[in-house]
């Protein structure tokens, strides 16, 4: 009984290696299926080859290729029909307009604050409102100052000392009191106390308990402290009076305007309260930091402010004119931007029309400034440039798989007869869905039969309406007679080209390339 227990065992541990084994080679089996590529056909390009099996080999993405664009030769029909206009290149001198929002703010140097160099007691305040205008000299408050009043008595001493002192025979006595009334006299001056209080101490020899402080500058009290029987210190600011004489105009002005813009430009600012109102001024100062949130960069403007009109705070637009010099200038509707291009279509006359890559410079209004790409005299296509650059791609497009030449195609076919083939649709003109394609094939007058042909319809990528390029190849079926027929569906309306072929034994009987306008929208 043991050893057939023993024997069961041994069976069932050696049946699960065996299966765990099929499973293994099984699972092999389907993956090299999976990456090996069927008999006769060549490995993916980029892929190695190992053991086991064939295996894609690690490629970095490469860069999106450029639209290839080359010159097109309209008819005049097709130049009129799609109205395009040209302009010459010139050399003239350019300005730009800047133009931003700003707001008025007080011109800091022409603050002035009040203040006292002593200690003492306000008095009597004879200005006590804000946004009061003051003149210069205009009295502002009394102050009481024990300091004051016993410097101004050691000055009287000091002066009659002098006077009595003065006839004294004795070296230095004279000296030394003319020492004393100039250092109590300059201390005055170091307190700035006015010189008119002087004078009334020399005229009439008697001490005033108060003094009257007096305004440095003419203009509005923007802050104000001073309240009667306040104490003051030198520290405490009592007054604020800023010159509204001259205001400063801060603007926002756009990174990509800064590289135009330097201090002495002239500025003109207007404003919604006064309308039809100007006023002149400079460019002060460009502060150097780019707003982070705005992309835009504080510019100090200073203006004349006659009649006090601007004042602090009030919103204004500001323009300021940039000369830029003579330079090479188009217009700006002569430019076609892809994105990564800026492109110009010289006008060769004609209808021959050729793509330039250019370098821009600043925009000056409706014009551009040209570094790089044109001459003077050119003429540059601006108007429909759009229409021309699609036109230009699909003739790229479709020069990649134009016939061969003659000399190369014909070697063989010696004097080959003209098969003439002609295209109709159904409708007529097509629109966007589903067509009907007809092609009838005659050479000499006579049908052609057994004929391979094939109608190809291209539409070129249009990047400024995120369309991508659009081909449709449509195979005809022959009908007999020389008639072949097939039905195919146009993804959308607009300008087509279309290429006809048709093959027979391998040689090409007839090749048209031509354009069809279908209906509908995009």
């Amino acid at each position: 009984m043991k050893n057939y227990r023993n024997a069961f065992i041994i069976t069932l541990i050696t049946s699960l290696v065996l299966a765990a084994g099929l499973a293994y080679v099984g699972w092999r089996y389907v993956v090299r299926r999976s990456v090996t590529p069927p008999a006769g056909v060549a490995p993916p390009p980029g892929a190695s080859t190992t053991a086991a099996g064939v295996q894609p080999a690690e490629q970095a993405p490469s860069a999106p290729k450029e639209t290839q664009l080359v010159p097109v030769q309209l008819s005049p029909q097709r130049l009129q029909s799609i109205g395009i206009t040209s302009a010459p290149v010139e050399i003239k001198p350019l300005s730009n307009e800047v133009r931003a929002v700003g707001n008025v703010a007080v011109d800091e140097r022409l603050q002035a604050y009040v203040q006292t160099r002593f200690s003492g007691w306000i008095q009597k305040v004879f200005v006590d409102t804000t946004y009061q205008f003051v003149r210069k000299g205009q009295p502002l408050f009394t102050i009481y100052s024990p300091d004051l009043v016993t410097t101004e008595q050691e000055y009287l001493l000091a002066k009659q000392n002098r006077n009595l002192l003065s006839q004294s025979t004795v070296p230095g006595v004279a000296q030394g009191a003319d020492s004393l009334l100039t250092a109590a006299e300059e201390r005055l001056r170091q307190w700035n106390i006015p010189q008119r209080e002087i004078q009334h101490l020399e005229a009439t020899g008697q001490v005033r308990h108060e003094l009257e402080i007096d305004s440095p500058v003419s203009g509005y009290v923007t802050e104000r402290n001073a309240l009667p029987n306040l104490y003051v210190q030198p520290a405490t600011r009592l007054y604020t009076v800023a010159d509204l004489s001259t205001v400063w105009v801060f603007a926002e002005i756009f990174q990509s305007d800064m590289g135009q813009i330097k201090v002495g430009d002239t500025a003109t600012v207007t404003s919604d309260a006064y309308p039809g109102r100007t006023f002149y001024g400079r460019v002060d100062f460009i502060y150097p930091e780019v707003d982070m949130a705005t992309r835009t960069v504080k510019v100090r403007l200073v203006f004349s402010n006659p009649g006090l009109k601007l004042t602090p705070g009030m919103f204004v637009n500001v323009d300021m004119k940039i000369p830029l010099g003579r330079q090479l200038a188009i217009p700006a509707t002569g430019v076609f931007h892809t994105g990564t291009r800026n492109i110009a279509f010289v006008d060769h006359g004609q209808g021959y029309l050729e793509p330039r890559d250019v370098t821009l410079g600043p925009r000056a209004g409706d014009e551009y400034a040209v570094l790089k790409g044109l001459k003077p005299g050119e003429r540059v296509v601006t108007s429909a440039n759009f229409l021309v650059d699609s036109e230009s791609q699909l003739q790229a497009a479709l020069g990649a798989f134009a016939p061969p030449p003659p000399s190369a195609a014909g070697a063989n076919q010696g004097n080959a007869p003209q098969t003439k083939a002609e295209f109709s649709t159904a409708p007529s003109p097509p629109s966007k869905g589903k067509n009907t394609f007809r092609v009838k094939l005659t050479e000499n007058s006579a049908p052609v039969a057994g004929a391979q042909v094939t109608v190809t319809f291209f539409m070129p990528a249009m990047p400024a309406m995120g369309m991508s390029a659009q081909r449709v190849a449509v195979k005809l079926g022959d009908q007999g007679g020389g008639n072949y027929e097939g039905t195919g569906e146009l993804p959308s309306g607009g300008t087509w080209q279309v290429t006809l072929v048709a093959l027979k034994g391998g040689q090409t009987l007839a090749r048209k390339q031509f354009t069809v306008n279908a209906e509908g929208g995009m």
